[in-house]
């Protein structure tokens, strides 16, 4: 292969001898056009002497050029006037597109805005509705609570009521038949006797009385004829039926309106949730239609911003093409003025006559001329020659060295040119089939390369992104973990300091209570001694079955273990609370007579008053105490329950965010690694690709950089061997000048 300066610079000169065999292949033209093969006869000797003076021919060149300019004017008119309709026509449909789009985008843009209007005021009443909701279900909740509370009350006070009822008939029938001292071994006159002491709402007298009775320190006594027990226990069950019925008609009462409040509540959470279901369904939808209409508004902006530029370019364009028509017309018209002045000269009977006179006859214009082989020869020579300077190609020389063999005819040299110009013809066939070739897979390529750089760099971006989303997931994932370990540790915290306050609280009960029964029995064991009527009897031990049988047989019970807990009263010990059965005496024996230094012994009641209103005062600071203590624990208790289901909440949805967030993280980092590998397969695809461009350029740009070049070269060779062919085929003819050298080829 030749070096590419140097085959430049021969391509260059077979340029130019291509153009020289034009300039001969024109001199051929005219040659063969001026002149017939062969000899001519005196006939067309005679015929040619009296042909048209040459300068009609000028003329009529003219005017076919006249003709030909005017066709032209008319056909680009009408192209004119074609594509000025195109402008006016797609300049008013512009026009009317883009008003409607300003006027769409408008519209639109209010309605977007009323729905997001709507959509707002929808949200807030969702809102408003969800707290009417929570707040329904909660006073449901709270009823319900009630309900149960007090239907748990109800049936406390319902089984006592019963029971107490069921004891006084029982106590009542065993009066009227006699049995009463039987009656006081039972279980009924124990709660009888309960009721009477700490419930009954009898006068003092009365209660004293009952107490005693049901004590047994009367039973030997009491005469069942008498009928005052048995009218006090009969009041007494009259009382507790009568309160039975209340308290069972005060339970339906609030059954029926807890029933009627949850109906209602009901209803109006059935009402609130399908207006919450309809305010939900029509924020999404208010959602996808402000979504849809926001894409329709920059949708029509797009098309908007693309006809308004279209209409300028478009407005740009007709006005151009106004200004060139202008330009053009002007032209042609001066050309036209041009060539009919030019007509109107040459035509002139002046100038026809001086022509007749200049110009040269038509006899001696034009001369035959024998054309020998050697000229022929020579001829076909000089032209071979002027294309094989430029070119040196092989073929040239052989068919030049078989004409200068002077031996074997020009058949031979004939085919040896045919040969030659089907070679050529063969020779840019192939490089217009290479120049195709390499156009198109150019073209190809470096759309492949494109496409796979905008592939690379769209990888490298979600690279990029997902490493920042999975740095941030790490955060989330560090910020979630550490916040349950904090919550977890602040629940054991409040569960110890709740088990603290509870046995605090226990403690302090306990104390209080113990505290309380102390003073109720220092305060019932001075009403023994200051107001006996007052004093309340400790509850008789009650006996079991076995030491019951015991008794009625005549046998004695075991001694009963001395009191324990705070001076012996019992009070505080750890061991279940036994009876203390005391005997009140109505009236203390009188003291013998004292000794004449002392005077009779007075009771301390005005003191032991103030004792006693002391002890009163210490148990109401106490049972507030108490109260307070509850209270404290009740709302302490129910912080603690708050908070663990607050914290429970918590932590469960932290929990359930912390296993998103780590499969996010997980899916996250697989899709990381897979848009490397695509990444990694994209870039590798892309160096082949960069090679193959490589490999491509190497092999079409200089085809592509000299493909004109060469092409017309091998169009000149082409031209220059056709000549020498027409001139060895017998187109050796000269125009030459017999009479004067003012011809046409002279001129020239």
């Amino acid at each position: 292969q030749e070096p590419p300066r140097r085959i430049e610079v021969d391509l260059l000169a077979t340029a130019q001898v291509g153009k020289m065999a034009r300039l001969l292949m024109v001199g051929a033209c005219a040659l063969l056009s001026g002149a017939s093969v062969g000899a001519v006869s005196v006939q067309q000797r005679e015929a040619t002497q009296h042909a048209t003076n040459p300068i009609r021919r000028v003329v009529t060149m003219l005017q076919d050029m006249q003709k030909k300019v005017t066709e032209e004017g008319k056909r680009e008119e009408e192209l004119y006037h074609k594509f000025m309709c195109y402008c006016s026509t797609n300049g008013g449909e512009l026009s009317t597109s883009i008003e409607a789009a300003k006027e769409k985008i408008e519209a639109v843009s209010s309605s977007l805005k009323s729905a997001t209007e709507r959509g707002a005021q929808t949200e807030a009443d969702l809102t408003e509705h969800q707290g009417s909701r929570a707040e329904a279900e909660d006073t449901m909740a709270k009823a319900t609570a009630l309900r149960e509370k007090e239907a748990s009350e109800f049936s406390k006070e319902e089984s006592d009521l019963k029971t107490n009822v069921a004891a006084i008939a029982k106590a009542v029938t065993a009066l009227e038949k006699g049995a009463a001292g039987a009656f006081l071994q039972t279980n009924e006159a124990s709660l009888i006797r309960s009721f009477a002491m700490e419930r009954a709402e009898l006068p003092d007298s009365t209660r004293q009385e009952l107490l005693s009775f049901l004590s047994g320190s009367e039973s030997d006594g009491y005469s069942p004829q008498g009928g005052e027990i048995t009218g006090i226990l009969k009041q007494m069950g009259d009382e507790m039926s009568k309160s039975l019925s209340e308290a069972t008609d005060a339970e339906s009462s609030s059954i029926a309106n807890y029933e009627a409040l949850l109906a209602a509540k009901k209803k109006e959470v059935a009402t609130l949730q399908s207006q919450i279901e309809t305010e939900m369904e029509r924020i999404g939808r208010l959602g996808v239609e402000s979504a849809e209409m926001a894409n329709d508004i920059e949708d029509t902006q797009e098309a908007l911003s693309a006809d308004e530029k279209f209409s300028l370019e478009l407005e740009s364009s007709c006005k151009t093409k106004t200004a060139e028509w202008d330009e053009i017309k002007k032209t042609r018209t001066e050309e036209l003025l041009a060539l009919a002045e030019t007509i109107i000269v040459l035509n002139d009977d002046d100038a026809l006559e001086l022509f007749k006179k200049t110009l040269p006859g038509s006899s001696a214009s034009l001369v035959q001329l024998q054309v020998s082989e050697a000229s022929q020869r020579a001829r076909a020579l000089a032209m071979l020659k002027a294309a094989a300077k430029s070119t040196k190609r092989p073929e040239l020389d052989l068919i030049a060295l078989a004409l200068r063999g002077k031996t074997a005819g020009f058949e031979k040299v004939l085919v040896m040119i045919d040969e030659m110009v089907v070679n050529l013809k063969k020779e840019q066939v192939e490089d217009d089939s290479k120049k195709i070739y390499c156009d198109v897979q150019l073209d190809e390529a470096e759309d492949k390369k494109k496409g796979l750089d905008q592939s690379v760099a769209d990888s490298e971006k979600a690279i990029e992104e997902m490493e920042g989303l999975l740095e941030s997931l790490a955060a989330e994932i560090k910020a979630l973990a550490a916040g349950i370990k904090a919550l977890d540790k602040a629940v054991v915290d409040a569960t110890e300091q709740r088990k603290e306050e509870n046995e605090q609280f226990k403690a302090l009960i306990a104390a209080d209570s113990t505290a309380k029964e102390v003073l109720g029995w220092a305060r019932n064991r001075l009403t023994k001694f200051y107001n006996p009527s007052m004093y309340k009897a400790p509850p008789k031990r009650e006996l079991s079955e076995e030491e019951r049988i015991t008794v009625n047989m005549g046998g004695a019970l075991a001694p009963t273990p001395a009191p324990a807990g705070i001076a012996g009263t019992g009070i505080g010990a750890a061991s279940a609370l036994v009876q203390i059965r005391a005997h009140s005496e109505e009236q203390k024996a009188a003291p013998p007579p004292p000794p004449e230094t002392f005077g009779p012994y007075t009771k301390k009641g005005q003191e032991s008053n103030g004792v006693l209103a002391m002890i009163d005062l210490l148990v109401k600071d106490l049972n507030k105490e108490m109260q307070e203590a509850e209270v404290s624990e009740k709302d302490a208790q129910a912080d603690y329950e708050t908070l663990m289901e607050d914290a429970g909440s918590k932590r469960a949805a932290d929990a359930k965010s912390l296993t998103e967030k780590e499969g996010a993280k997980a899916d996250t980092e697989e899709a990381l690694e897979t848009e490397k590998g695509k990444k990694a397969e994209t870039s590798t695809e892309l160096m082949g690709t960069v090679k193959y461009i490589m490999g491509l350029h190497g092999e079409c740009d200089w085809l592509l950089k000299y493909f004109e070049a060469r092409k017309e070269a091998r169009s000149s060779e082409v031209d220059s061997l056709t000549n020498a062919k027409a001139v060895l085929s017998g187109a050796d003819f000269a125009l030459v000048q017999t009479a004067r050298r003012t011809g046409f080829l002279a001129r020239q």
